[in-house]
């Protein structure tokens, strides 16, 4: 039997700390049968060895991505993806892969439930600090500049957001 090979998949998550982002990605993750890589745990182990994180969690996190992305994986991503400047990095590593991006970006439009989720949540790195409330509502967070898909935490069950996120990912819907 002769494998042919599928051409690959950038799925970059994005969105505030306490939308659901990590609980729908890894959800995803093992419908698709997906790479995952978190910036959280890469700026975490950074720390952890006493580095300098600033972009460079967001650098590794591109080269992982894109070394899954050589042998036609589908690599799904987990981060804040907050600026322009984040969004333009994976569309290059996208680009210079032959790999289709996929942008998903997570809301939660009560803002009394994503305040509740993210002071309820609790790390899952070790030494990972969570931002406080006031951190992630003062943090830069700039409008995404093209067409992505839009889901709403507060507004669907994880189930039906995941099933949403895995159609845009196959193409089924725009």
């Amino acid at each position: 039997m002769k494998y042919e090979q599928q051409p690959p998949i950038l799925v970059v998550f994005g969105g505030r700390p306490g939308t659901g982002k990590t609980t729908l990605a890894r959800k995803l993750t093992m419908r698709l049968g997906a790479t995952y890589l978190r910036i959280d745990a890469i700026e975490q182990a950074m720390q952890a060895a006493g580095l300098t994180v600033g972009e460079t969690g967001y650098a590794i996190a591109n080269a992982l991505a894109a070394e899954n992305l050589k042998p036609g994986r589908i690599v799904i991503v987990d981060c804040v993806n907050p600026v322009l400047a984040s969004r333009t990095g994976w569309r290059k590593t996208a680009a210079q892969n032959a790999a289709r991006l996929v942008e998903i970006e997570l809301v939660c439009s009560d803002p009394a439930l994503h305040r509740r989720r993210a002071e309820d949540r609790l790390p899952d790195i070790g030494g990972h600090k969570l931002p406080a409330w006031d951190e992630i509502m003062s943090r830069d967070y700039e409008p995404w500049d093209r067409e992505h898909l839009v889901l709403d935490t507060a507004a669907g069950t994880l189930d039906r957001l995941v099933e949403r996120a895995e159609a845009y990912v196959r193409g089924d819907i725009d």
